[in-house]
């Protein structure tokens, strides 16, 4: 049940999620008001009538799950779609969806206040200010029309802020014990040598046409001395370099083989006869010697490799402990009111969650 945003997923929750929904989970589960922090605690609390589900000491409201739902026929309306009705099976997946997400929303509320994790006013306020620089040009005026355009409250976007500053946070605590040592990344650009490899290269020209006896004439013709260049931005069919006189720098493996082995196999200025391949008809010149392959050394690679280590250890830290948060709620924390149980239940694959009638 309990989730956590990688940093990608939680930067398009401040810049696309909220403010400039692509699709509609990502609205269902980045556009609702937090539950409320600060209950803390293991006991669980009392389904009450107004309440959709409890979570541990805290209550899912049905109030939340109808804004939340709104939202995303909001969502639907915008995109010219047709809103699924109630009872049919794409309805019933949307409802599961946006429950379970409250429900990870109050589990992740619940473990920050654990960690005495606080965002302050102020830190909301920075985040904004920062957003509305790097997405609306520090616009005010666009930043509250995507707002409006989305049913968002400046009130309910600052609750979005606050969570995903939350998820930051909880993300930081929990994997700061990750540390790449240098014996870390060497073993690693060893183990991956192959990929910090530039293989051979050279400057090249050609001309591709799809009829054969074009290219025998256009051969010809350059054998007698016509200008390459000129031809090639005449005949040539190939986007990428026609208007460049033909010119491509390609490395070894690069292209399709029949080009490949042809363009690697000229001398320096030598020209090919028409060779086919499954786009037409090239005619090849060699404008350079062929550069050798080279390899990139590892100090201009080591923080790049640090990097991405650290990432990858940080996601497995974190994907262990939500899993064994998972684990905690799913056992005894979580209790939904009839109707309201996601179906498949995602803790049927742990212990079953509590459905209790008020």
């Amino acid at each position: 049940m309990l989730y956590w945003p990688r940093v990608r997923q939680r930067d398009e929750t401040a810049a696309n999620g909220a403010f400039s929904m692509k699709r509609l989970v990502l609205l269902m589960f980045l556009s609702l008001a937090v539950v409320a922090a600060g209950c803390g605690g293991t006991s669980t609390a009392t389904l009450g009538s107004d309440d959709a589900a409890i979570v541990g000491s805290q209550a899912v409201t049905k109030e939340q799950f109808r804004s939340l739902m709104d939202r995303a026929k909001k969502s639907y309306d915008s995109q010219k779609r047709p809103f699924p009705k109630p009872g049919t099976a794409e309805y019933e997946q949307l409802k599961g969806q946006a429950v379970t997400f409250l429900i990870q929303r109050a589990e992740y509320a619940q473990e920050a206040d654990a960690m005495g994790i606080k965002i302050t006013d102020s830190d909301i306020d920075k985040r904004i200010e920062q957003l509305k620089k790097q997405y609306y040009g520090g616009s005010e005026a666009r930043y509250e029309k995507t707002l409006k355009q989305q049913g968002l409250t400046q009130d309910q976007a600052k609750e979005e802020i606050r969570a995903s500053l939350i998820a930051e946070a909880v993300f930081k605590k929990v994997t700061a014990s990750v540390n790449v040592s240098q014996k870390d990344v060497k073993a690693y650009y060893t183990a991956h040598r192959s990929q910090y490899v530039q293989p051979e290269s050279r400057d090249v020209r050609h001309i591709l046409v799809t009829k054969k006896a074009l290219a025998d004439t256009l051969w010809a013709r350059l054998k007698a001395g016509a200008n390459f260049a000129a031809l090639a931005k005449k005949y040539s069919k190939d986007p990428g370099s026609a208007s460049n006189g033909g010119k491509l720098t390609i490395s070894k493996g690069q292209t399709v083989a029949a080009f490949d082995k042809t363009a690697f196999d000229l001398k320096k200025g030598e020209l090919s006869p028409p060779i086919h391949t499954q786009y037409g008809y090239h005619i090849i010149q060699a404008l350079s010697a062929i550069k050798p392959a080279q390899s990139t050394p590892l100090s201009k690679v080591e923080a790049s490799i640090k990097q991405q280590l650290e990432q990858q250890q940080k996601n497995d830290v974190m994907t262990k402990w939500v899993d064994q948060k998972k684990k905690d709620y799913c056992k005894s924390s979580i209790k939904y009111q009839v109707g309201y149980a996601p179906n498949p239940d995602p803790c049927a694959s742990t212990t079953a969650a509590t459905t209790t009638s008020q």
